[in-house]
């Protein structure tokens, strides 16, 4: 124990522990947990509806569990658990569709390459990031060759797309599209010229009072009228197309609460240093803009991602439609619990990282100081 009567010369004084229940775990439980005699309450009465729900839990999806098994009457027989051994036999299916067993490699290779991708533009402080940014937009041209084939690759069409990868698919490239044409229309909403400005208007107010599955029923259905007699338009590039403009609209709005957060002074800052229009927007106002409407851009993403599986309705088979598809066959029926909770896993796990990164980004450009 520290001998506190001791004396010492200036700067030398040894550091003291900090007082009981002023920091560490138990400071965070008074704090948090036990703050008052309500809090209190509800903290043991969640303990107590914990202690009912997560052993049972536990033991169903894992201790009881059967992993490996040849249909659902032999997974009954070896546990009371649930039949993970449904997902592991159709495990391929659920990921790649109905892509060619043999090419299965390149959807696989897309999929590294597209994290490969992103990594030096989600982060800054990558090592050689400008040249790494140069594949970062390589990876558009390079993720259509692979999947799609052609120049020496076996060509596999988009009917052939199915499962999770049809998921990444239409998430992925709606989330990259959608954000630089919805900030576009942000930005032409508030244009000084009156054209411009009743253009995007009129686009994001009809395409925000639309549902999207309405959306993706013109894309499938009615687009076609439309086009001269004979023309084959892929339905999958349709869906696409669709799912970017509708997510664009929404980002346009959310891009558009930033832009009005932006005080006035700004604006007049970045004119009277002479710059020029796309100059102020590009170095001072749309960096301040994105970073308020970080929240809500996450938010459309996420919500994007989640609507990918409406696909199921014009016929294309996504995870969620191949789980509903597999569940007939007889040797696996009534295994409905494990189906759901697998593809809600999935979702979970690509929303969850893009709301944590949301928030670590909320940290990296945080400026302001707490009182």
């Amino acid at each position: 124990m520290t001998d506190t009567t001791q004396t010492y010369e200036p700067g030398t004084h040894p550091d003291l522990p900090a007082p009981m229940l002023t920091s560490g775990p138990l400071y965070w439980m008074k704090k948090n947990l036990f703050s008052g005699w309500f809090n209190t309450l509800l903290t043991i009465a969640g303990l107590l509806l914990l202690w009912q729900i997560v052993p049972p839990l536990v033991n169903w999806m894992f201790l009881d569990a059967v992993f490996v098994a040849a249909d659902r009457n032999e997974c009954r027989a070896l546990g009371d658990g649930a039949c993970w051994a449904f997902i592991n036999d159709r495990f391929k299916i659920f990921v790649f569709g109905f892509y060619p067993e043999p090419e299965r490699w390149r959807p696989i290779l897309a999929f590294l390459l597209l994290g490969v991708a992103l990594i030096p533009i989600l982060f800054d402080k990558v090592p050689h990031r400008k040249h790494a940014l140069k594949f970062s937009l390589l990876y558009p041209v390079i993720a259509y060759w692979l999947l799609l084939g052609g120049l020496g690759l076996t060509p596999v069409g988009t009917d052939k797309f199915g499962g999770m990868l049809l998921n990444v698919v239409i998430g992925v490239t709606g989330i990259v599209l959608s954000l630089p044409i919805g900030i576009l229309l942000a930005l032409g909403r508030q244009s000084d010229m009156p054209v411009v400005r009743m253009l995007c208007v009129a686009f994001i107010e009809f395409i925000r009072g639309v549902p999207l599955i309405t959306i993706l029923f013109v894309a499938s259905t009615m687009l076609s009228y439309f086009l001269p007699p004979g023309t084959q338009f892929d339905l999958l590039l349709r869906v696409l197309i669709m799912v970017v403009l509708f997510s664009a609209a929404y980002i346009a709005e959310v891009v558009r609460g930033g832009l009005q957060a932006i005080p006035s002074g700004q604006y007049e800052a970045a004119n009277s240093m002479g710059l020029k229009y796309w100059q102020s927007m590009r170095f001072i106002v749309l960096p301040q803009a994105l970073k308020i409407s970080i929240p809500g851009i996450v938010n459309t993403f996420i919500g994007l991602f989640k609507d990918s599986t409406l696909v199921l309705i014009i016929g294309l088979l996504d995870l969620l439609g191949i789980a509903k598809s597999a569940l007939a066959d007889s040797a696996w029926s009534a295994l409905s619990n494990e189906v759901y909770i697998f593809v809600a896993m999935f979702f979970f796990v690509f929303c969850f990282g893009m709301s944590r990164y949301s928030l670590y980004l909320e940290r990296k450009l945080e400026t302001g100081h707490k009182s």
